[in-house]
């Protein structure tokens, strides 16, 4: 576990600091013709984030639900007769975890364009 946290920050250090080592000098105009923009090394900080907190959302999303179905099949299988009442719960937690996944996403999509 500890080497599994040691490799993700190490990985958003490196997602952090390429920005500034792919940075480059500001583009000259020539006579004639519109000055060429450049994006700033923020809005490049800011979609490596949200990029990596879209990846994040949909992994966890991922993990809640595979979970939730285990527990669900697992009572199941231990308490047949009660199979309704675990489906309802289990497709109301599911909901949630959806729900908040897919709040996560759109708050990084916001974070993209926005």
């Amino acid at each position: 576990m500890r080497n599994l946290l040691t490799l993700a920050v190490a990985l958003c250090l490196v997602l952090g600091l390429t920005s500034f080592a792919s940075a480059e000098e500001k583009p000259v105009a020539t006579a004639g013709t519109a000055p060429a923009t450049a994006v700033a090394p923020t809005k490049i900080i800011n979609n490596t984030t949200a990029a990596i907190g879209m990846g994040l959302s949909v992994l966890g999303i991922g993990l809640g639900l595979g979970l939730i179905g285990f527990a669900a099949l697992s009572g199941i299988a231990r308490q047949p007769e009660q199979a309704g009442a675990i489906q309802g719960a289990m497709f109301i937690i599911a909901g949630l975890v959806e729900g908040a996944g897919i709040i996560s996403l759109v708050l990084c999509l916001v974070t993209i364009f926005v």
